[in-house]
């Protein structure tokens, strides 16, 4: 079933814990890989939320949009022909489609991962994608990964979790990442590129990326990916 983006009421201001797995991190810190193997180990939906941001980025890209000139005029003008949805494909896993087009290696590109940082710091693409992933959490418990679950859009997560592991470390993963990098990319370059997204990330004014208080704190650089799930399932009672 197609979820598209709508606007919720005020049921986040409650005291209450919401029922959703935040795991939250920076570029490169395995939180993709873990968090999909949580839900998978779980049995429930997995949400990329850096993947709807891609996705919007993607748009952008195919609508020419210069992102030196991302102005709220063009965002709104575009974003009033957008459609982000997610529906469950014949395998059961949710899947995430723009105007009716499944996404997958589009949104991995080089050039959206190089613009993407920008995209996510617009205030109306935040708000827009906001509203969607607490609609997505307000339906069920889900795994839900990105870089603000935790500190702003689930503030009252019942489960909260921050993936981290050293610079060297991310920017091997990256490196290693099919589609990530440009074909001339060394580890070296990745490594700055990885460190200029964090900048952007924790800096911005709006829903920055940061370790809330009450997160369980994972550094990855020396764990398996087995080790990483047994430890966050270990925490979650269904």
């Amino acid at each position: 079933m197609a979820v598209s983006i709508i606007i919720l009421g005020e049921y986040l201001l409650m005291n209450e814990k919401v029922s959703v797995i935040a795991i939250d991190g920076p570029a490169a810190s395995g939180k993709s890989t873990v968090a999909n193997l949580v839900a998978k180990e779980l049995q429930i939906p997995y949400i990329n939320t850096g993947n709807m941001y891609r996705a919007v980025t993607w748009y952008f890209l195919q609508n020419d949009v210069k992102m030196n000139g991302l102005t709220n005029l063009v965002v709104e003008s575009l974003l009033s022909d957008f459609e982000l949805c997610y529906q469950k494909n014949d395998h059961g896993t949710f899947v995430l489609s723009v105007n009716g087009r499944i996404l997958d290696f589009e949104i991995r590109s080089p050039e959206v991962a190089e613009h993407v940082a920008i995209v996510a710091t617009n205030a109306l693409v935040r708000k827009k994608m906001t509203e969607l992933q607490r609609y997505l959490g307000g339906q069920q418990l889900v795994v839900m990964e990105g870089r603000d679950i935790g500190s702003v859009v689930f503030p009252n997560a019942k489960y909260k979790f921050f993936i981290t592991a050293s610079p060297l470390v991310r920017a091997q993963r990256r490196l290693n990442q099919n589609g990530e990098t440009f074909s001339n990319a060394t580890l070296e370059s990745v490594a700055a590129d990885i460190a200029t997204r964090d900048k952007i990330d924790s800096e911005r004014e709006i829903a920055p990326l940061k370790q809330t208080e009450d997160a369980v704190l994972i550094d990855t650089s020396d764990l398996s990916i087995d080790k990483v799930v047994e430890k966050i399932t270990s925490c979650i009672s269904m």
